[in-house]
């Protein structure tokens, strides 16, 4: 692997690790976009699965795979991490126990479900990505693969999560939220193609 290829491979792999932690803390802001009640989390996540179709397209699935796990081993080891801080005593010259809590107690079932859900999903879209890139006699339709993994591996990540992290809705109203999200997700990800399409071109032509 040429220098300028590792170089650009680094800093996806490192964007795709930040908005992945980042979109995890930003879940916790509920905000509302009428008629929808949405998290914050929505509006950086699908990035996640961006950079995963880059990160496929131009290297591959192996790599690809590599970074997942990175980053889902580095979702983990943040957690653990602000666990720890989080039950350190408290000085008595510091007011902000309560609000850092908020922030960081995050219930242990939604954060497993949270992690799960994202290795699943991230792992089959980019595997999905991958097939129908080899499958591609002239390489060409980006957006067709990227689109059709991105829907597979986000309804897998939302079939996952939900069930685990909301069990104690009603069915109908998960169902809901479910499709809602799948829906928006997909939808980022339409809107932005020709700027990720773009991007990938000229990847593709530095480094190969």
């Amino acid at each position: 692997m040429r220098t300028d290829m590792s170089r650009k491979f680094v800093v996806l792999s490192i964007v795709f690790n930040i908005c992945l932690i980042a979109s995890n803390l930003f879940d916790i802001k509920i905000f509302t976009a009428t008629p929808l009640t949405l998290t914050g989390g929505l509006l950086i996540f699908p990035v996640v699965y961006i950079i995963n179709d880059c990160l496929t397209e131009v290297w591959g699935y192996r790599n690809t795979r590599y970074v997942i796990w990175t980053a889902f081993i580095a979702s983990i080891f943040f957690t653990g991490l602000s666990q720890l801080v989080r039950i350190l005593p408290a000085s008595p010259i510091w007011d902000g126990q309560e609000h850092f809590d908020y922030i960081f107690a995050a219930d242990l079932r939604i954060t497993c479900a949270s992690l799960l859900a994202f290795l699943a999903g991230s792992l089959s879209n980019s595997l999905i990505m991958d097939r129908m890139r080899r499958a591609s006699r002239d390489g060409h339709g980006f957006g067709w693969r990227a689109v059709i993994s991105s829907l597979a591996g986000e309804s897998l990540d939302s079939i996952i999560f939900f069930p685990i992290a909301f069990c104690n809705i009603a069915v109908r109203d998960m169902l809901v939220l479910m499709v809602t999200q799948i829906l928006l997700k997909t939808m980022y990800e339409i809107i932005v193609l020709p700027v990720t399409a773009a991007f990938v071109r000229r990847l593709k032509a530095t480094v190969r």
